[in-house]
């Protein structure tokens, strides 16, 4: 065989075996789907092949189309890099050949991976297999038939779900499902798939071809009812995601008008999406994200991690009590310390009840719970540091007590010991000035509430040690966090490029502009909520103490609002005690609090920066630039100072960290959508009218006159996208 990464084997007993050979996951590259197709060609003439098996090698079916085309595809426009497979392949040389095929699944059979096994007679799998089509998470819809068969196997309802949710489920309830025709053991695996495959060759199992199948459907009625239901809820729950209702149009094409043209509406919807905005935003996302467990220096220097067994963590309030359930959840012990014994017990019931949470929206079992439970002690002082490998510092933003703090655990944690600390803002150097452990000091960054957000930012000084770095990036992985390694300075990477987003709404308060209506255009934008609910939810203290830090290190382009202090001393803390910018009542929405607008109008008259005492009038889309243009502006600077090792690295931090919509790829990805001389020029026009806050910096004014990318790398000649 010219094609190495497929192999096709003849047994005495007739079967045709074909090995998919693409590690680690056997991606379906183009080239094998073509080779796939040369194969069963001659599979079907040689008289000696009575049925075939395909099988992947390493222990894994297939995890999919190889991603990567897509990304080359979003270079450069040429939908053609995608091969013409879908009908070909999946329908005629697979399902329509005269001699069946049985797919051996062992270990995960995701996206093209199942739609190859879907397009099978049947599907024999070992146990605890991954199953699932997650094509919709990249902005796209499954390509190779997964729209018609899936449902044809395992109900119209179970389908939508798997699909729009991208929810994938094992090999032992795809059996039960119908989806899987047996379990059995690895061993066996092959073994019974090719007595499988001749069973039906000689007529002792059925001949069954999944795209004409109809009996799981149920009527039309009533599968234009579960469609119908599927796209309410996709529109409440993925507005801005065009793939999911272009999912169910496909799936509706071929119940009303059967399969096969299903199957050609899907191919042609499929690469509509691939060239969209919303797919290369997706896939820009994910690739970013791999990116990141790349670090010069550090992951390419032969280093191995070494095992973290246990994790002390100071401090139980809200970070410190979400930091110790992210350990314990991921079944590493942890030791919770105190300063008093009142303090202590708070923080273990706010422990307890986020477990009680994660039990309640059935995250993990009750018995996982206690478990969790059982491998956290608390303590109120240090005597049981002294066989620990990692302390998270998470106390009060204070940097006396931060300092005393890492000088007493110095002398009792071992010599391996990693000392980290939670700061959101402080210089690590600052908080290491009193040690001589100064290389194994670092930034473990968490995001709040720690044991749900993904983000884990790990901040290095010049002196804290590649295996310091490598350690804490495993163990980020370990209790399923993303880590992003950046460098250290006021803020770090994520609040320092967004600080400017929660002054921007301020300003745009102040200026006039309704906050109600600022919240409403940046959650339609995408974010989860808008900057005013959001601090009502963080609370007023960590706004004032944060913002504070940070308008004194960048004092030069901040802007400091008085709302936040007036909002404290008229009783209003947001979420934390009903009272914020919004109405916060058990079981229902937030709703805006009119009560809210005196006190804006008071800060309005202290600030004084609204232009002859008038609002300002301002559009939606200005709102939205006045607010994320500095951000971007912000980033730029982030960048040229080399605190992020990539340009990608921030957009998963704005992403992860800050909730940045995904499907736009990460604040510089979206930045580049629109172009840096645009946004140049706006922020020079604001300047000019409102002041240092939106003063472009050096980078981006570069950027703009050279027509380049924010993305691009120091001295490429890349040009600018033209704005969208």
């Amino acid at each position: 065989m010219a094609n190495k990464q497929l192999k096709m084997e003849v047994g005495s007993d007739g079967v045709a075996v074909i090995r998919i050979s693409n590690p680690p996951v056997n991606a379906l590259a183009p080239a094998i789907l073509l080779g796939l197709m040369d194969i069963y060609s001659e599979a079907m003439k040689r008289d000696d092949v009575k049925a075939i098996v395909i099988i992947g090698e390493g222990g894994r079916f297939s995890g999919g189309f190889d991603i990567s085309v897509f990304e080359e595809i979003h270079k450069d426009g040429d939908i053609s890099r995608l091969p013409d497979v879908t009908v070909d392949l999946s329908i005629n040389t697979i399902e329509d050949a005269k001699k069946p095929s049985v797919a051996a699944i062992e270990g995960l059979a995701l996206g093209g991976g199942l739609e190859l096994a879907l397009g099978c007679h049947a599907r024999i799998a070992a146990p605890k297999v991954l199953l699932g089509l997650p094509e919709l998470t990249l902005g796209v819809i499954p390509g190779f038939g997964g729209t018609q068969r899936l449902p044809r196997l395992v109900g119209l309802s179970k389908a939508v779900e798997m699909m729009l949710k991208s929810k994938s489920i094992t090999s032992e309830e795809g059996n039960k499902l119908g989806l899987i025709d047996a379990v059995v053991s690895s061993e066996e695996l092959l073994t019974a798939s090719r007595r499988w495959a001749l069973d039906i060759a000689e007529k002792r199992r059925p001949w069954v071809s999944s795209l004409r199948r109809t009996d799981r459907l149920g009527s039309l009625s009533e599968a234009r009812e579960v469609l119908k239901r599927a796209r309410q809820e996709a529109r409440q729950t993925a507005p801005h995601m065009p793939q999911h209702q272009a999912c169910l149009d496909v799936i509706e094409e071929g119940i009303v008008f059967g399969g096969y043209s299903g199957i050609l509406k899907e191919s042609k919807v499929f690469k509509e999406l691939v060239l969209s905005s919303t797919s290369q935003g997706l896939v820009h996302a994910f690739f970013s994200q791999r990116a990141t467990s790349k670090v010069p220096n550090v992951t390419n220097v032969g280093l191995k991690p070494r095992a973290i067994k246990k994790v002390a963590v100071i401090g139980g309030g809200l970070m410190g009590s979400g930091i110790a359930t992210a350990f314990i959840i991921s079944n590493t012990p942890v030791i919770l310390k105190e300063i008093n014994a009142e303090y202590l017990q708070k923080g273990m019931k706010v422990i307890e009840a986020n477990l009680q949470g994660l039990v309640a929206k059935r995250k993990m079992t009750r018995d996982k719970a206690e478990k969790a439970l059982s491998i956290l002690k608390g303590v109120l002082d240090y005597s049981e540091f002294k066989n620990v490998d990692m302390v998270i510092e998470a106390v009060i933003e204070s940097i006396p007590l931060k300092q005393s703090i890492f000088s007493e655990i110095e002398k009792i944690c071992p010599p391996h010991c990693i000392l980290a600390t939670n700061t959101s803002t402080i210089d690590l150097n600052i908080i290491g000035e009193k040690t001589s452990s100064q290389d194994r000091i670092i930034g473990a960054h968490f995001f709040s509430p720690a044991h749900v957000m993904p983000l884990l930012e790990i901040v290095r000084t010049e002196k804290t040690s590649a295996q310091a770095i490598l350690d804490l990036m495993a163990v980020g992985k370990f209790i399923k966090k993303v880590p992003v390694v950046v460098g250290n300075c006021i803020g770090f990477a994520v609040n320092r490029t967004f600080f400017p987003y929660s002054q921007g709404a301020h300003l745009l308060a102040n200026l006039g502009v309704d906050v109600f209506r600022i919240d409403r255009v940046i959650s339609n934008f995408g974010m989860p909520m808008g900057p005013f609910q959001l601090q009502d939810v963080a609370g007023y203290g960590v706004a004032l103490a944060a913002g504070n830090v940070l308008i004194t290190a960048f004092s030069d382009r901040s802007f400091k609002s008085p709302l936040v202090e007036l909002l404290l001393k008229n009783g209003r803390n947001g979420k934390n005690n009903g009272k914020g910018y919004y109405i916060y009542e058990k079981g229902s929405k937030p709703k805006p609090d009119p009560s809210v607008l005196p006190i804006i109008e008071e800060s309005r008259r202290l600030s004084n920066i609204m232009p002859v005492g008038k609002p300002i009038s301002v559009s939606d889309q200005e709102i939205l630039e006045m607010i994320l243009f500095p951000v971007v502006n912000e980033a730029c600077r982030v960048m040229d100072e080399g605190v992020v090792i990539r340009a990608s690295d921030l957009d998963v931090a704005s992403v992860l960290g800050m909730g940045f919509p995904a499907y736009r790829g990460g604040i510089v990805f979206w930045a580049d959508s629109i172009g840096s001389k645009y946004i140049f020029t706006s922020l020079k026009k604001w300047s000019e009218v409102y002041g240092s806050f939106f003063k472009p910096s050096k980078f981006l004014e570069e950027r703009a006159r050279k027509g380049m990318t924010l993305s691009a790398p120091a001295g490429s000649s890349q040009a600018s996208k033209s704005r969208m």
